[in-house]
């Protein structure tokens, strides 16, 4: 009989097929950039049932104008049983200079997902026609701030206006010129420099005007108050209510958590809340982050970092304060060696517990020359066990593995996985676990103001316990999931109720579900 984690590292089928190749323009000098690209999306862009793909790509340095159709951002279309169609050139999406992240909502209401797409000195915006175009809104939207290099952005509706924000993570002032060296000339050779040696840039918040304009409200909600090197971003009710706040892991700088006052303003409070460094006083090169409720109504947060640094698990105490499980979950133990990039929390086994998923490499391309670390890194898979703790399971073909998206691409009930890596093609992980186990999905839309239902929170409750969950496309490094939201049920076949909790203050109640479908509920 084969052993758990074998079980569970055989259990994700390679189903690889698209063509695309991350192309990151590696150079002698080893700029920064060419290290952060991978960011991708999952989201129907179509309205067909069927999760779609996109995926950024780089371009040649120092010029970072896309000279080639292979330097172009890619959408690939969902034909079902893992077939994907290449309709970039129709959507027209190709894009423009060097792209790093891709967030994904519906900003206008229309119905249909758009996409921003961040990058190094240039941002797009761009709306979904809902024929199967898109259109570069940037400038007229009032988005076109170039200049600053942005890793990541997410939306959210942070003032309750039912329409959708956008908070852009912007990372370092980076100049090709001006690269310093790092590594060891006597040695003969040269690596990606520590974050230490760039100056970092605070974030940027968007209010979403209802026209298709936005208003850069950065300084009057004191989001630009705070400098940092941020990498990741996501959105949770910290206290399991009330308006959205925002979580900014930070490359070796404090970690924001940037509390949300209710009156348009926000108060970072990463050193009281206890997440700004972990236990040891250590501000670690945060990456990618998951920032959900885990085992109760609280949300909880998981942050990649580099290796020799661990994974951090904060487990939230009382809606205002976390505590670090790291080493107390066995996560401390299981992720030294590794360096993490992409993370999502989700039940992959369907039995009812949360499990973690993280896409990992490292920084740089040539560990090897000075440590005994591997350059390239399987991914793993944190499976969630009784008392609190997980065990590690490695999944896939070492790589320098960046972006993750979770999606069920085949919608047969349990979530799969999408991931990039430097200079090859994407990985498509088919989930087989948990077979014989439940599950049920909501797939939420709003009123006609706010059609995605971001923020919103959903609790069901079986004869074996509760669970909860909310909606978020914020998810890992630099990408974007759907907004469908997922339970295992484990052997459990009776779902007494599902309440959803909706932005506007609502709530729904259904009595006794189906399980093992995908429900689509409309406020």
């Amino acid at each position: 009989m084969l052993a758990p984690l074998l079980l569970a590292a055989l259990a994700f089928e390679d189903h690889s097929s698209i063509p695309f190749v991350l192309r990151h323009h590696p150079t002698p000098e080893k700029h920064q950039i060419e290290t952060m690209p991978g960011g991708l999306a999952a989201f129907d862009y179509d309205n067909d049932g069927r999760i779609d793909l996109f995926f950024t790509n780089g371009a040649p340095q120092p010029s970072l104008i896309k000279q080639h159709p292979a330097d172009c951002n890619r959408l690939y279309r969902n034909l079902g049983n893992w077939r994907f169609e290449d309709v970039t050139d129709r959507a027209g999406l190709c894009g423009e200079g060097y792209s790093i992240g891709a967030a994904t909502a519906d900003y206008d209401n229309d119905g249909f997902t758009d996409i921003y797409v961040a990058g190094v000195n240039r941002n797009l915006l761009f709306r979904n026609r809902g024929d199967g175009t898109f259109e570069d809104v940037t400038a007229k939207a009032g988005l076109a701030n170039r200049g600053q290099w942005a890793v990541a952005a997410g939306w959210f509706d942070y003032n309750n206006d039912s329409r959708l924000d956008l908070f852009i993570v912007n990372y370092v002032r980076w100049d090709p010129a001006k690269e310093p060296f790092c590594g060891d000339a006597k040695a003969g050779y040269r690596s990606y420099c520590h974050p230490k040696f760039y100056e970092g840039l605070p974030n940027l918040l968007y209010r979403n005007n209802g026209d298709g304009t936005f208003t850069d409200v950065s300084q009057q909600t004191g989001i630009a108050q705070h400098t940092g090197k941020g990498m990741g971003v996501a959105f949770a009710q910290t206290t399991g209510s009330g308006p959205l706040d925002i979580l900014v892991t930070n490359d070796t700088t404090p970690n924001f958590l940037f509390r949300n006052r209710g009156n348009g303003t926000f108060e970072e409070t990463g050193f009281t809340a206890g997440i700004a460094m972990n236990d040891d006083g250590r501000a670690l090169s945060s990456m990618g982050v998951d920032f959900r409720p885990m085992r109760g109504p609280l949300p909880d947060i998981f942050i990649t970092a580099l290796s020799n640094e661990t994974f951090p698990l904060y487990r939230n105490r009382d809606g205002r304060t976390f505590s670090d499980a790291t080493y107390a979950s066995q996560i401390g133990r299981a992720t030294m060696p590794f360096s993490g990039w992409g993370a999502g929390i989700y039940d992959f086994d369907n039995d009812t517990r949360k499990d973690i998923f993280a896409a990992c490499g490292d920084v740089q391309d040539n560990t090897e020359v000075y440590s005994s670390r591997k350059s390239k890194q399987p991914n793993l898979l944190l499976i969630a066990k009784p008392g609190d703790t997980f065990e590690p399971a490695p999944i896939g073909t070492p790589a320098l593995h960046r972006g993750a998206a979770f999606a069920d691409f085949d919608n047969d009930g349990r979530i799969d996985i999408a991931l990039t890596h430097l200079g090859g093609k994407p990985v498509l992980l088919r989930n087989t676990l948990g077979a014989g186990n439940h599950w049920i999905a909501f797939h939420l839309r709003g009123t006609r103001s706010n059609r995605d239902a971001i923020g919103a929170r959903i609790h069901i409750v079986t004869t074996a316990g509760e669970q909860w969950n909310h909606v978020t496309t914020s998810v890992g490094y630099a990408s974007s999931s759907p907004t469908i939201v997922h339970f295992g049920l484990g052997a459990n076949t009776t779902i007494t109720e599902a309440e959803i909790h909706w932005p506007s203050g609502e709530r729904t109640t259904i009595k006794a579900p189906a399980i093992n479908r995908l429900y689509t509920i409309r406020e």
